[in-house]
């Protein structure tokens, strides 16, 4: 069995704010290719395809036990899932749960 790979969910702020995040939530993660800033950045999504932030990929965002953006780029496609585990201010943790069927 694979190892659990957890992720810091950053900006939620800017979109739906962290109040909308649940434990068990579904969510979905997309590779932004239009990203200017990021060459890594991966979108994180409702199951209606609503933004709701991106995956952590800088030092000072990255919740410590967590993964960056670019540790987890190459792992999978275009798209796959992840599900909420804590909510911590404006952080969101989720747990990496492979792609959507």
């Amino acid at each position: 069995m694979m190892k659990e790979t957890y992720i810091t969910i950053v900006g939620v702020q800017e979109y739906q704010g962290s109040e909308i995040f649940r434990p068990k939530q579904q969510l979905k993660l997309v590779k932004d290719r239009t990203n200017s800033y990021d060459d890594e950045a991966i979108a994180v999504f409702s199951d209606m395809d609503v933004k709701y932030g991106y995956v952590a990929n800088s030092v000072r965002t990255v919740a410590r036990g967590t993964h960056s953006a670019g540790y987890i780029y190459e792992t999978f496609g275009e798209e796959t899932g992840c599900e909420v585990c804590f909510i911590v201010g404006d952080r969101v943790i989720a747990r990496l749960t492979g792609p959507e069927d």
